[in-house]
C-alpha cells in the first residue's frame, strides 16, 4: 500500500470513528489510535488541549511524554497554537524550539485544532525518520483537525490517557 493509500485509509477510518463517537474523549482516543495504526511513519501521535495559557496532553499513542503541560509559545506545540498555524519540522535537532521527548524522534508536525478561528487544541505527530512529513500529511491532519473541532468544542478531554 502506498503512503497516499495509507493516508486515504486513515482519513476514512478517522472520519467514521469521529462521526460515530459519543463524545470528545472517544473521538480523540480513536483518532490517535487510528493515525498510528494506519501511518507507520507516525511513531507518536497525540492531542494537546488548550487550557488557558497552556496546552495539556490528552490521549496519545506511543511512548510516554515528559511534556504533559506546555505553555503557549514554548516548543513547537506552543508555537503552533500561538501562531494558529501548522508547523512541519524536518529535523527537530536543528530547531531550537523543539522540546525533546524521545531521543529517537527526528521530525515533527503540529496542526492546530480550531473552530471559528479559535484554537481548541492540536494534533502533534512525531516520527523517527528525518523529514517524514510532507504537505500531504499537513493536508490530511488539517482535515482530521477540522473533523475533531466540533467534538472538542462540545466536550472535555481528560489529561494524558495513553493508548
Amino acid at each position: 500500500m502506498t503512503t497516499t493509500d495509507q493516508r486515504k485509509t486513515a482519513l476514512d477510518a478517522v472520519t467514521t470513528a469521529v462521526a460515530n463517537s459519543p463524545d470528545a474523549q472517544v473521538a480523540a482516543e480513536d483518532t490517535v489510535k487510528l493515525l498510528a495504526q494506519h501511518l507507520p511513519h507516525y511513531t507518536w501521535t497525540g492531542i494537546y488541549i488548550l487550557d488557558g495559557n497552556e496546552l495539556y496532553l490528552g490521549p496519545y499513542a506511543g511512548k510516554p511524554s515528559p511534556h504533559t503541560r506546555i505553555p503557549l509559545g514554548r516548543g513547537i506545540c506552543g508555537a503552533a497554537a500561538s501562531e494558529k498555524a501548522s508547523i512541519i519540522v524536518d529535523d527537530v535537532n536543528a530547531d531550537p524550539r523543539y522540546l525533546a521527548c524521545s531521543i529517537e524522534t527526528r521530525s515533527e508536525i503540529v496542526v492546530p485544532i480550531m473552530l471559528d478561528g479559535e484554537v481548541l487544541g492540536e494534533l502533534d505527530i512525531d516520527s523517527d525518520a528525518r523529514a517524514a512529513f510532507t504537505d500531504a500529511d499537513r493536508a490530511l491532519l488539517e482535515r482530521v483537525a477540522a473533523l475533531l473541532a466540533p467534538k472538542l468544542a462540545s466536550g472535555r478531554i481528560r489529561p494524558a490517557d495513553h493508548l
